[in-house]
């Protein structure tokens, strides 16, 4: 066997899930990611994911969704879909949250006295780094990533628990569902191409 014969796979997790853009679906992207870094064993990286995931779901929420507290059912429609995603490829655990809109996120400087606008602000202090990916099937996957060592990665997806997100959180099965699940795997595929060079 010669040096050619040699495979390096990338170790590579992913889990992804479609949420109607209500500000309800914040709190459950957060039950996601706790969710699913137990289930990795990652359980270290719990606060920042669980920030980075809240700040870039409430983004997208406002940049897509319905800002109402309270949605009446006939507000919601089928665009109203955000779409996130965890993934461990090669020493770093990445967050990322597609929205159907191209509008790039802003990131402010708010005064001292403001009640919002520090979202890409705690992202870009808690993240390695963070930018913005734009899918062939449109909108936008904004994504930051987390450092791991060679020692945290686990060496497989051990069995899943399910888990239980309401009906009325979980995105409807149809077209949007589909572009947002095309846009992460884009993303997915493009992360790892990156890596492996």
């Amino acid at each position: 066997m010669n040096a050619a014969d040699v495979v390096h796979p990338i170790p590579l997790l992913a889990a992804s899930l479609r949420l109607v853009a209500v500000s309800s679906a914040v709190g459950h992207s957060r039950m996601f990611v706790r969710h699913t870094l137990d289930r990795w064993s990652l359980t270290g990286h719990e606060e920042s994911a669980t920030l980075i995931m809240s700040e870039l779901v409430t983004n997208a929420i406002k940049a897509s969704g319905i800002t109402d507290p309270d949605p009446k059912p006939w507000q919601i429609k089928e665009e109203h879909v955000i779409a996130v995603q965890l993934r461990v490829t090669d020493g770093s655990l990445g967050v990322d949250v597609w929205d159907r809109t191209p509008e790039t996120p802003v990131r402010e400087n708010p005064d001292f006295n403001a009640t919002s606008g520090r979202g890409l602000l705690l992202v870009e202090a808690v993240a390695e780094r963070w930018d913005i990916y734009r899918p062939h099937v449109g909108g936008k996957v904004v994504w930051a990533e987390l450092p791991l060592v060679a020692a945290e990665a686990p060496a497989s997806d051990p069995p899943r628990r399910p888990l239980l997100v309401p009906a009325g959180i979980r995105a409807p099965w149809g077209p949007v569902e589909l572009q947002a699940r095309q846009a992460l795997l884009d993303h997915l595929m493009v992360t790892t191409f990156e890596r492996r060079r």
